[in-house]
């Protein structure tokens, strides 16, 4: 999934970027075409910040296109829907046609291949419950999957989740969420609170 410029950034907003609390971001963070970060401090980015500038307007056209061609894939594509809690769910693309939750643990497995890839096409919603967690086994890494939501996506208090969001609205990631990935919002705000946010 070809991000471009998109990819240097760990966190990504159409509106606003807003943080509440000792959120970490290891990378860069940005907005565009709205202007506004605000909460850090005390939130921290350890790379660079680009509110309003034209590295954040180029990164959001890429985020554009790597949006369009995740949602556009269909060769291939497994139905899914409701929760996924419980499943173990092997390479491939993934497409719900309204709106996906993860109440407890998914798991997600490479068999044994470190390129494996994962995309999920959401046509609503994402939304992850309290504690819930995405697992990794058999070589699967968080560089590697995509989550292409056609709305706006919230990971639960003190969940654990892993990939690249690409939301064409909002992100809101609740107290102490933890994402092994990115955050990347289209149009909308990326909301912040107590977070740690580090593409591996």
């Amino acid at each position: 999934m070809p991000l471009a410029t998109a990819g240097g950034f760990v966190v990504l907003g159409g509106s606003t970027v807003t943080n509440t609390g000792l959120t970490v971001v290891t990378g860069d963070l940005g907005v565009s075409p709205g202007p506004s970060v605000t909460g850090f401090p005390p939130g921290i980015v350890t790379g660079a910040t680009h509110a309003g500038n034209a590295t954040a307007a180029t990164a959001q056209t890429d985020l554009t296109v790597a949006y369009n061609d995740a949602a556009g894939r269909t060769t291939g594509a497994v139905t899914v829907a409701g929760d996924l809690t419980g499943l173990t769910l092997a390479p491939g693309l993934y497409k719900s046609t309204s709106s996906l939750a993860i109440s407890g643990a998914v798991t997600l497995t490479g068999l044994g291949d470190p390129n494996a890839t994962f995309i999920f096409q959401v046509a609503s919603t994402l939304t992850t419950g309290p504690g819930s967690q995405v697992i990794l086994s058999g070589g699967a890494k968080s560089s590697n999957i995509i989550w292409q939501v056609g709305s706006s996506a919230t990971l639960g208090t003190n969940s654990v989740f892993k990939g690249t969001i690409m939301a064409d609205q909002s992100i809101t990631l609740n107290t102490g969420a933890k994402l092994d990935g990115r955050a990347l919002a289209r149009i909308g705000a990326v909301t912040l609170d107590t977070n740690a946010i580090a593409n591996p």
